[in-house]
């Protein structure tokens, strides 16, 4: 395909995205649809259509349209490149540009606008962010990084660079996290090294693992992921102890695919129902790596930003509270209750625990911690909780 045909295909794609279609399937679709698209053009037309779902905003205001044809001329304007060497009307290529559309276009609004935020939740951002706000807005326009977390339980980090650069992937340490590497070349080849199909390294962000390497996880711990998704945490606390380890989703066909990655990781993971939950507790540390807005995460999945609304956040906030409360029942005594967010929201984050606290007088914050988007990593929250023994 040429630049200009990837342009076209594009173009597609994000008015399907606007019509409703999620981004992921609008991609399926155009890939099925597009035999002859080798993986160098799938790739290069999921960079643009990313890069303008990160800009959609200030890219419409670049462009004069939030179709996709405006959004893609706002992200050539804002890229510096001259739309009319992309608009050709060539085999392929985009159809010329009209005279409408050549006077289209102005520079974003200075504030929400111009950084990406919906004005709905300008607020809310700002306000959990406060002086951080326009540098962690600034980096949820650009794309993310690669991380990779080495599997300890298989080798050291070192080992890990080693083995993944006899593949041609390159990784320097990330400082949030022991575990944590970051790829600086080659991303797109680690699914096909030996290292991450032997189990020696896995995805996952490194605040994310700096979440699991905050908990005081020690061998013969009994351990509840309560809500495991695909279960990277839940991999991530299996490396670092010889833990009693279980996971549970709420959803169970999220951890469908957790036991082929629990094999190749090598770690042993029992997947829990919600209605044998009871039978098996308690607990002595049970994670709630709860569902959010995943505001910290947008870089990855910037789709999320635009399809969130007031209402959601609020619903997200009541199963956030709910959560909280029935896995403080699933834990000992003397045990930890981590609570986690892929959120900068501070309505998901410490606005939760204070609420919980007020609830439940014999419990007590032991620690919390925040990572945000400008020290290169997601945007992270997690708060331990235990008791406070005198009061029970």
């Amino acid at each position: 395909m040429t630049p200009a045909a990837r342009v076209q295909a594009a173009i597609e794609i994000l008015d399907e995205i606007q019509a409703g279609k999620a981004a992921e399937r609008a991609l399926t679709g155009w890939s099925r649809r597009s035999r002859y698209a080798g993986s160098k053009d799938r790739a290069a037309v999921r960079d643009h259509v990313f890069d303008v779902m990160r800009c959609l905003r200030s890219f419409a205001a670049l462009g004069g349209a939030q179709t996709g044809r405006g959004l893609m001329l706002g992200a050539l304007r804002h890229a510096g490149t001259d739309p009319d060497t992309v608009f050709t009307g060539a085999t392929y290529a985009p159809a010329s540009l009209t005279d409408a559309e050549q006077a289209a276009g102005r520079a974003p609004r200075p504030g929400p606008e111009a950084l990406d935020i919906p004005d709905w939740l300008w607020s809310r951002f700002s306000e959990s962010l406060a002086e951080q706000t326009v540098a962690c807005a600034q980096v949820l326009q650009t794309r993310a990084p690669v991380h990779l977390r080495v599997n300890l339980q298989k080798t050291d980090v070192s080992g890990a660079q080693a083995r993944l650069l006899k593949d041609w992937v390159s990784t320097i340490p990330h400082s949030a996290a022991t575990t944590a590497l970051e790829i600086t070349d080659g991303a797109r080849r680690l699914r096909q090294s030996e290292a991450y199909q032997s189990g020696l390294v896995e995805l996952q962000d490194a605040a994310s693992q700096a979440v699991v390497e905050a908990l005081p996880l020690r061998d013969g711990m009994r351990v509840l992921d309560y809500c495991a998704g695909g279960g990277g945490k839940a991999l991530a606390m299996a490396a670092r102890a010889r833990i009693d380890l279980f996971a549970h989703d709420i959803a169970p066909e999220r951890m469908r695919d957790l036991p082929v990655r629990a094999a190749r990781a090598g770690a042993t993971v029992t997947a829990i129902a919600t209605d044998e939950i009871g039978q098996a507790g308690p607990f002595d540390l049970v994670l709630c790596d709860a569902p959010c807005s995943g505001s910290g995460a947008w870089r990855r999945s910037p789709e999320g930003k635009w399809r969130l609304d007031e209402p959601g956040v609020n619903e997200l906030c009541s199963i956030q509270g709910g959560i909280l409360e029935t896995a403080s029942g699933l834990v000992t005594e003397d045990g930890l209750l981590a609570y986690a967010t892929c959120s900068v929201l501070q309505d998901e984050n410490q606005n939760q625990i204070d609420h919980f606290l007020k609830q439940n007088s014999e419990w007590r914050l032991a620690v919390q911690q925040q990572w945000t988007m400008q020290h290169g990593t997601d945007g992270f929250y997690a708060a331990h909780l235990t008791r406070d023994v005198s009061r029970i």
